[in-house]
């Protein structure tokens, strides 16, 4: 792959959509003043892309006891943990933004033990590690963790309904070596 290679998989040019994903494609350029790659590569498969955003959608556009800061934390820490460029880049720099902190995305990328995040923050992304290592093994005293730390049954669904989801958008973006977009490096500095 070139460095101006955005997938191992052909991208379609814009005309070349369905109506509904030429919207989907508008609506990342007006909210993003660009179209990101995560969206061309995914666009390759036209109902994938749909069901990705679907569901993306249904994890974060609710009521939940979880922050935005602590959803992009969380995903930033499993992608980190998980190798995906793309998805570091892209929820670094939304974590960036979020938290109004230059730096936090990059120390909870590397390295969330260490960062300066709260025992909430780290109990969440600890379960979330297990989630993605181990989740066969999650049993009562998670919970119960998660709870002393004031989280929800809903609230530590919302954490697995997460990283269960990004760990698949992580391993998407690093089959089809999604290249991140430059944008992202500029967010939230």
């Amino acid at each position: 792959m070139n460095e101006k290679t955005i997938s191992r998989f052909p991208v379609p040019e814009y005309s070349e959509l369905p109506e509904d994903v030429q919207q989907i494609c508008d609506g990342a350029q007006e909210h993003f003043g660009f179209v990101p790659n995560v969206v061309k590569a995914l666009a390759h498969r036209p109902a994938e892309l749909r069901a990705f955003f679907a569901y993306n959608a249904a994890l974060t556009e609710k009521e939940s006891g979880l922050t935005a800061v602590d959803r992009e934390m969380i995903i930033t820490a499993h992608s980190g943990h998980n190798g995906c460029a793309y998805c570091v880049a892209s929820h670094g720099a939304a974590l960036r933004m979020a938290s109004g902190n230059a730096t936090l995305s990059d120390q909870i990328a590397v390295n969330y033990r260490e960062a300066d995040i709260t025992l909430r923050q780290k109990a969440m992304i600890d379960f979330a590690m297990k989630v993605t290592d181990d989740s066969k093994s999650i049993n009562e005293a998670d919970f119960e963790t998660l709870r002393g730390h004031g989280l929800s049954d809903e609230d530590i669904w919302d954490v697995a309904g997460l990283t269960a989801f990004y760990n698949m958008s992580n391993r998407m973006m690093s089959f089809l070596a999604v290249r991140p977009d430059d944008e992202f490096s500029k967010m939230g500095r």
